[in-house]
């Protein structure tokens, strides 16, 4: 005859749950009712859209203009850091650049969108804009002072303002409206 040795039952053993069993449980289930809750119930709206595709398919056409004129200042020399006329040139293009792209946003600006949503955000999208059209000025001011470092940009709650601005044009989808990346 053998002695069989019988162990006492533990906290885990079955017929009794952990209550870490519940957590874990309680976590999965949060995640999954999260998931269903994004994928299909969830405003699929943009936060920055204007509820105006009129005004956002006239300012596209606008800003496509913009964009065929400013390619037409293309110049893909090489530029001498340590040459003051090229770098004078070169600010030049950037000044002529930013004239088409000010006059841009001026002309879509000039009519208000029609939704009280859209009255409230555009107004924001400009002065980013400006701003950033500001960035561009002064990065062509130390151009024509002989400094030639890289155009660097207002940053926003730790973003570039090109990229506000850009993410706006997108969600009201006038990607012809995104500031130009002629100077990264």
């Amino acid at each position: 005859m053998t002695a069989t040795a019988t162990r006492p039952p533990t906290a885990d053993a079955p017929g009794r749950r952990s209550p870490w069993r519940y957590a874990a449980l309680a976590v999965v289930l949060g995640f999954a009712a999260f998931w269903i809750w994004a994928l299909f119930f969830a405003s699929k709206d943009p936060v920055n859209g204007i509820e105006d595709p009129a005004w956002a398919e006239r300012a596209q056409a606008i800003c496509e203009q913009a964009v065929t004129e400013r390619e037409s200042l293309a110049d893909y020399r090489r530029v001498d850091p340590d040459d003051p006329s090229m770098l004078a040139e070169k600010a030049e293009i950037v000044d002529r650049a930013t004239d088409i792209v000010e006059r841009m946003l001026d002309d879509v600006v000039a009519e208000t969108p029609t939704s009280a949503k859209g009255r409230a955000l555009v107004p924001l999208w400009e002065a980013d804009y400006r701003t950033y059209l500001e960035d561009r000025r002064e990065f062509a001011d130390q151009l024509r002072a002989g400094v030639n470092r890289a155009f660097a940009e207002t940053v926003v709650d730790g973003i570039p303002i090109s990229d506000k601005v850009a993410q706006f044009a997108s969600d009201n989808r006038m990607p012809a409206c995104a500031p130009p990346t002629d100077l990264g």
